[in-house]
């Protein structure tokens, strides 16, 4: 298997203490460098940047100096693994902020004579897989409620830019989890991170 660059973008908004978010991303990363894989990481919730408040400011502002490393990061990538829980039906409000500001013209699609060129996508040739903890049943949030905030990012933001394939990991009852059920989901991740999946 060739070796990929893979960027982790940790989007759970709690540094004051580890969350299941972060026990998947270290597996992930453990189960990559085993296999040889490149790993950066991104704590989304370390990094400090304001939200955009404007059309107008995402579309000609410059992006915060917080931010500068992770757009890179992001760039430099061949694959891209986003952690986050389930709050409220969707991503963490600090994660879509962070989505907003680092997916600018410029840079996650063209951006010709001071218009955006929607076209013209700018990360293509990248995959990804979204890591989704959850309270409810995950066949529940699948089924029921259509997965609405994964299908919303992977259509209206990474498909947007052109990140593909797009894959997902949804881990529910987290709450109540059995005896074994967190050493298997972590021994899971590993392997996908093994496979760069």
């Amino acid at each position: 298997m060739t070796a990929k660059r893979i960027v982790l973008i940790q989007g759970h908004p709690d540094t004051t203490v580890a969350h299941l978010c972060h026990a998947l991303a270290a597996a992930y990363a453990a189960g990559a460098e085993e296999a040889g894989h490149t790993v950066r990481f991104i704590q989304v919730a370390e990094l400090d940047f304001p939200l955009l408040c404007s059309q107008q400011s995402w579309e000609e502002g410059a992006l915060p100096a917080g931010l500068q490393q992770a757009q890179a990061d992001i760039r430099w990538a061949e694959h891209i693994v986003f952690f986050f829980p389930l709050w409220l039906g969707g991503m963490p409000a600090l994660l879509k902020g962070f989505l907003e500001q680092v997916a600018r013209p410029g840079f996650a699609f063209a951006h010709e004579a001071g218009r955006p060129t929607f076209t013209k996508k700018g990360l293509t040739g990248r995959s990804a897989r979204v890591v989704v903890t959850m309270g409810m049943p995950a066949l529940v949030y699948r089924w029921y409620f259509r997965a609405h905030c994964v299908k919303s990012l992977e259509r209206n933001i990474l498909g947007f830019v052109g990140i593909a394939p797009v894959h997902t990991t949804l881990i529910g009852m987290v709450g109540d989890f059995k005896a074994n059920d967190g050493s298997r989901w972590l021994a899971k991740l590993r392997r996908l991170g093994q496979r760069a999946q």
